[in-house]
């Protein structure tokens, strides 16, 4: 069984408790304008896996930061903070932005130690988005757009200024990355993917299958009932296929690694 001796303390992974005996390291790398919050409950339900929550720059905890703007320098910044915790097998969990974030990261590293991608509710890296660019839009504008497509900023924050604010800054830059992602072929990986999707979101099923393009292991896609936010409303879901895909098991915590 592998060990894990990792820096106690990253402003990448807040709250950080290392694992010394982790057989499994999972990063997850959250959505547009949000932080680690959104796998806050995973640890718990998934015991036999060392959860690690990925916190970027410019969010909650890091708010005193300014975001990133561009995928590159995201990807760089990410790799640096977070390659002393891959000591371990280790797999990439991303929702919507975050699954970009995740692969384009797991192609920088390049690192056999990585096991397992998954991806959730973002269309294959070579299909464009549909959607005109809303960056630049004015800041009403900019909230209406993102609530038509997404509809995941919360009604409290939409009625509290102040807090609309705090978000706005992040927002646009997590856009501004995906409005400026271009893919770029490269070297196939070789990992796994798992591909979930909502049967409600304008990502498509044709869309989470061309995921297939992108490694010379096998892809495995799941349509959830559900929009495009649905990491709360599905998350048992999500967290037995996760299990699964895994080779862990939720009861005894045992696992293939």
């Amino acid at each position: 069984m592998s060990s894990s001796t990792v820096p106690a303390q990253t402003p990448w992974i807040p709250g950080l408790a290392p694992n010394a005996s982790a057989r499994l390291r999972l990063f997850c790398f959250p959505y547009a304008g949000i932080g680690v919050s959104s796998y806050r409950t995973w640890k718990a339900a998934l015991p036999g896996v060392d959860i690690c929550p990925v916190q970027l720059p410019g969010r909650e905890s890091r708010h005193n930061e300014s975001p990133l703007s561009r995928m590159e320098a995201l990807v760089d910044a990410a790799a640096d903070g977070l390659r002393p915790y891959m000591d371990v097998p280790f797999a990439f969990f991303g929702h919507s932005m975050g699954a970009l974030v995740a692969y384009e990261l797991a192609r920088a590293i390049d690192d056999p130690n990585l096991k397992h991608l998954f991806v959730s509710a973002r269309r294959a890296p070579h299909i464009a988005d549909p959607f005109p660019a809303i960056t630049a839009l004015p800041s009403a504008e900019f909230v209406a757009k993102i609530q038509q497509r997404y509809g995941g900023i919360p009604a409290a924050v939409l009625a509290a200024e102040d807090l609309l604010e705090l978000l706005l800054p992040r927002l646009r830059a997590d856009f501004e990355v995906l409005e400026n992602y271009t893919y770029r072929p490269g070297r196939r990986l070789t990992c796994d993917i798992s591909v979930f999707g909502g049967n409600q979101d304008t990502v498509t099923e044709a869309d989470l299958r061309a995921w297939q393009e992108h490694t010379t292991g096998a892809v495995r896609v799941r349509m959830l009932d559900a929009g495009h936010l649905y990491l709360d409303s599905q998350r048992d879901a999500l967290l037995r296929a996760v299990a699964a895909d895994l080779g862990f098991d939720r009861n005894t915590e045992e696992a293939a690694w």
